[in-house]
């Protein structure tokens, strides 16, 4: 059966411009509008009939998208899928939990199974795949992460970009002259997961606007390769120290928060006497990360409001009895709203003032 990205292939556009052209959110060329039909009509593609009998069903079950590969644990995942958990309580919702690492085809299984009634999605990328499925199958979902189409579905997110930039600015007002960023995997970044990108991207601007020198390397799960790694970067400078040895590290990724002091200390470092950490996206409540400077997470806010979008997309589309086929990606595009919360650099146990080296 053919899929919406067999009609943009066949028609040579985007998926989202397929569903521009069913749901009307956005103007389209009558030429593009052409193309598209004449991709329909030869593929033979419909919306899926069982989306939307899909549509008039009520689970009361919300689906939580967190990809993941077996065996490997992350400090965020856990509390997110609490928070979203007692989120959907509260709105009287039980939670269902897919973990497949295929993102796409893992959501159009939730969708089609008729288990949820909407579903929350983490892990997301700039261009996320899971969103032409949504616009496909007119079902019901949210986003805990800030596409670069922020029009496409509802969202809610720190705004990473700005914690990064925030975190220059204060440490180079503090004396810092030289920083590493120690950003999320190269996997990460080559997926072009959102929060990696975003982050990169704060330090970037943060370094520009305060004549800062920003290293961005990036994080690995492994402490004892992390120790390596800042060996090299702060103690072993290839340019025999002509640059001065950085004296910051800005930590985001977050399987690094935990271990970060057990790494450095395996690096020969001290912190504040040798180096000032300050840690991006820190999770509530961590003890561990409590000594640091540090822009939390603010898991509750966020997984609250997501849940509640998601919900309120579901409730919308279920209200529509008028049989409209192209009512469901209509009503989604209406529902769209998003969460972007500015970051707050909390203060730690020890200073931002730049040690002597």
């Amino acid at each position: 059966m053919p899929t919406i990205r067999d009609v943009a292939q066949h028609a040579g556009v985007a998926p989202s411009t397929v569903s521009y052209v069913f749901n009307g959110s956005r103007p389209i060329s009558e030429e593009t509008r052409r193309r598209v039909q004449e991709a329909v009509d030869a593929l033979g593609y419909h919306p899926r009939a069982s989306a939307r009998t899909l549509r008039s069903s009520r689970t009361q079950v919300i689906a939580l998208a967190l990809p993941r590969p077996a065996g490997r644990s992350d400090a965020v995942d856990g509390p997110f899928a609490i928070a979203v958990s007692d989120a959907a309580v509260r709105l009287g919702y039980d939670l269902l939990l897919t973990t497949s690492q295929d993102k796409a085809e893992g959501l159009r299984r939730v969708a089609l199974s008729g288990l949820a009634d909407a579903a929350v999605l983490m892990a997301v990328d700039m261009e996320d795949a899971r969103i032409d499925v949504v616009r496909e199958l007119a079902f019901p979902a949210a986003l805990i992460g800030r596409p670069a189409d922020e029009d496409a579905l509802p969202w809610t997110d720190l705004d990473w970009e700005e914690a990064a930039a925030l975190a220059v600015r204060e440490l180079a007002a503090a004396g810092h002259r030289e920083m590493v960023y120690l950003a999320p995997t190269e996997e990460e970044v080559a997926g072009r997961r959102s929060y990696a990108l975003r982050g990169i991207a704060g330090a970037t601007r943060g370094a520009r606007g305060t004549g800062a020198t920003v290293t961005v390397a990036h994080a690995v799960d492994d402490p004892a390769e992390v120790a390596r790694r800042l060996r090299g970067l702060l103690v072993e400078r290839a340019d025999g120290g002509a640059r001065g040895r950085p004296t910051a590290l800005i930590v985001q990724h977050p399987s690094a928060h935990h271990h970060i002091l057990t790494s450095m200390t395996d690096a020969g470092l001290r912190t504040p006497e040798d180096l000032t950490v300050v840690v991006i996206g820190a999770v509530p409540g961590d003890l561990s990360g409590r000594r640091l400077p540090r822009v939390e997470l603010p898991v509750e806010t966020l997984a609250g409001e997501v849940t509640r979008l998601a919900v309120t997309a579901a409730t919308a589309l279920r209200e529509n009895t008028a049989g409209d086929a192209e009512a469901g990606p209509r009503l989604l595009a209406e529902t769209v709203g998003h969460l972007l919360i500015a970051p707050t650099l909390l203060p730690g146990d020890t200073p931002l003032t730049a040690p002597r080296v």
